[in-house]
């Protein structure tokens, strides 16, 4: 047992959880956390043999795989859990800064240099062949349709972006109080600079947020298309930006 729990490091344990936590709950429960220790046995070439005792190796071989590796090794898993974007405006100020070629999609080169970029800036050495390695690793585990990029949602799940912030509303919400007070909360949310107006990232993460409340995966051209006409139809005066009285009569508000 001791030899098969030597091959579960960080990267596996990660892939394996993801493919019975489908929804990215953050959980396994009931028939599911069953078949997952089934699975795990199976991925080591161990008996299947559920017991309480493999079921605590199992998350202490997890543990240790996350402690002890070299911090190389578990880096990335680290930084998605313990970094989580909690604001749409800055998960798409990172999509805009690698998807360099406009595609609405990442593709493993652009994500090469996302992953480098990470390592910099935490000051982590890292070498050209193990750079390529993790590149193909993350998008073996993330690319979800094999088609060998990322999409918005892809990115999403890498860096354990948060719940869409507009999901704490309601959509019932009648009175003109209430509709101006949700309206004050969300502004200022969106509203990252504090300018008094959303432009550039704050208006994707807006836009990225909103159409994911009819349709949960959206596609970077997609977002591009009614980012256009959002603007086209809110940006007033033509300056580029979403003013907060422009956004409030874009909803049918009239702030005094």
């Amino acid at each position: 047992m001791d030899s098969a729990l030597d091959r579960l490091d960080a990267a596996r344990f990660l892939q394996i959880w993801q493919h019975f936590d489908k929804d990215d709950k953050g959980y396994i429960e009931g028939k599911k956390m069953d078949d997952f220790f089934k699975h795990m046995l199976h991925k080591l070439g161990m008996k299947v043999n559920i017991c309480l005792r493999f079921r605590i190796r199992i998350i202490i071989g997890f543990i240790l795989a996350v402690v002890m590796l070299p911090v190389e090794e578990n880096f990335l898993l680290l930084f998605r859990r313990e970094t989580p974007l909690d604001n749409s405006v800055e998960f798409m100020r990172i999509w805009r800064n690698y998807d360099t070629d406009s595609s609405g999609y990442i593709s493993a080169n652009e994500l090469k240099g996302f992953l480098q970029d990470l390592f910099l800036q935490h000051r982590k050495s890292i070498s050209p062949q193990k750079l390529e390695e993790y590149t193909e690793t993350m998008m073996k585990m993330f690319d979800k349709n094999r088609d060998g990029r990322l999409d918005l949602n892809d990115m999403a799940r890498i860096l354990a972006l948060n719940e869409n912030f507009l999901l704490k509303f309601k959509t019932d919400a009648c009175s003109l109080e209430d509709r101006k007070r949700d309206f004050e909360k969300i502004f200022a949310h969106y509203d990252v600079s504090k300018t008094g107006a959303l432009e550039g990232p704050e208006v994707d993460g807006f836009v990225k947020d909103m159409m994911e409340l009819v349709k949960p995966s959206i596609s970077g051209m997609e977002l591009d298309k009614f980012r256009k006409a959002l603007m086209g139809h809110c940006d007033i005066n033509r300056d580029g930006k979403i003013q907060k009285n422009e956004l409030a009569l874009c909803l049918g508000l009239k702030l005094s």
